[in-house]
Formats: structure tokens, C-alpha cells, sequence
């Protein structure tokens, strides 16, 4: 099973109950071949400071692959900041965006969000209409159209592809080719240069069993 990192914005109700209905939904698409990580549930409102931010890069740094929520007219900057932090460490990741909107400075044929978060290896991208999901789904559903129908159907199919997307990325050749030093110096490096004690959670010795494991998962 491969740990997934979901990223993306907890500031409300719908980014909180949406961030655990979309995981529960790729869980179960997944068949047992992925488990979802919701920083959300580690994290908490009162004491929010660089703890925080180094808890949720640990666990990045961590994760097996990782999934980013590209939703919004500006996208969410924390999510920007561990989407580059993933990139660094080669890390497949697969950005979804649900949002109807065109943002960005790319064009109607371009992502629809800025440039520099496009490019990257290793990488693929989703974009859904969720306002045409929801009312394919709403037509569809003659005797039963409540809000939880409507949200499976929707859902189902949003996890579907992202299971897909997550597949390809994982078999996607890494970066590093299999040299188990160069990603020990990357992610040593990442965890120092983050300084206010990232390299503390974050020691040689944690480093080296994570990269271990993830090679045994043929991810290096």
C-alpha cells in the first residue's frame, strides 16, 4: 500500500468535509493500494506556527505520492509551497483541479493557474468541471436525488481518475535512477536548508529508512 499526501486547503467546512470525502473515495477506488494523508487531522486551530509547517513536511516527505488541490482563483500558497518541496524531492504527484474558473497566465490552452507551478516531471494534472459533474449526476438520479446521491456519483467518478493518474505517475521513471545516495544529499538538503528545526524531525538516520522503503517500492 502507498502513501498518498493530499494537500490542499482546510480553512472551512467544505475544504474540511471535501479534503475526507474525496480521500475516502479514492481509498476505496484504490482497492487497498493506496492510504490517504489528510495534514488536516494532525493539524489543529490553536497554536498554528513553524510547528505546523514542519509536521506537514515530515509527513510529505514521507509519502509515497502525493496529491495536490490546485482549486481557486489563486491557489492555495501552502499547498504551492509542498507541491515544490515535492518536486525537489521527486516525488509523483498528480494536481487536480475541480474549479470551473480560468486563472493563470497561461491561455485558454494553458493550465488554468500560473505558470511556474506547470512543467514539472513526473507530474500529471486533472481538470474536472465540478458544476457539470454535479448536474450530469443531479439529471441522472430519478428517484433518489439527495445530496448524498449526488456527491457518490460525482465523487466516484473524481476518484476513478485519480486513481488512474496516481498509477502512471507511480510508474513513471524518478529522477534520481535508482541512486540511493543522490536522493539521501536531496533530502538531507531539503530538510536542512527548511531550517527552524525541519532537520530535527528530519534526521540522516529517519531519512535513510524512508528512502529505503520507498526503493523497496521501486519510487527512487
Amino acid at each position: 500500500m502507498l502513501n498518498i499526501y493530499f494537500a490542499g486547503e482546510l480553512f472551512d467546512h467544505k475544504h474540511l468535509s471535501g479534503n475526507m470525502l474525496l480521500a475516502e473515495y479514492i481509498e476505496h477506488a484504490g482497492a487497498g493500494r493506496y492510504n490517504v494523508i489528510l495534514p488536516q487531522t494532525v493539524e489543529h486551530a490553536e497554536n498554528r506556527f513553524v510547528d505546523i509547517r514542519n509536521k506537514d513536511l515530515e509527513m510529505l516527505f514521507s509519502c509515497d505520492v502525493a496529491l495536490f488541490n490546485f482549486d481557486g482563483c489563486d491557489l492555495d500558497s501552502g499547498t504551492v509551497a509542498e507541491f515544490i518541496y515535492a518536486k525537489m524531492l521527486d516525488i509523483p504527484s498528480v494536481l487536480i483541479r475541480t474549479d470551473v474558473r480560468i486563472a493563470g497566465d497561461q491561455g485558454e490552452h494553458g493550465d488554468p493557474w500560473n505558470l511556474m507551478c506547470s512543467g514539472y516531471p513526473r507530474t500529471e494534472r486533472l481538470h474536472f468541471n465540478a458544476m457539470a459533474e454535479f448536474h450530469k449526476n443531479r439529471r441522472s438520479k430519478t428517484s433518489d436525488c439527495t445530496a448524498r446521491s449526488i456527491i457518490a456519483g460525482v465523487y466516484s467518478f473524481f476518484a476513478e481518475e485519480i486513481i488512474a493518474s496516481l498509477d502512471r505517475v507511480v510508474a513513471m521513471p524518478g529522477q534520481f535512477n535508482g541512486d540511493l545516495s543522490m536522493a539521501a544529499q536531496i533530502y538531507n538538503w531539503a530538510a536542512k536548508c527548511s531550517g527552524s528545526g525541519l532537520d530535527k524531525l528530519l534526521t540522516p538516520e529517519k531519512i535513510d529508512r524512508i528512502i529505503r522503503a520507498k526503493s523497496a517500492r521501486n519510487l527512487i
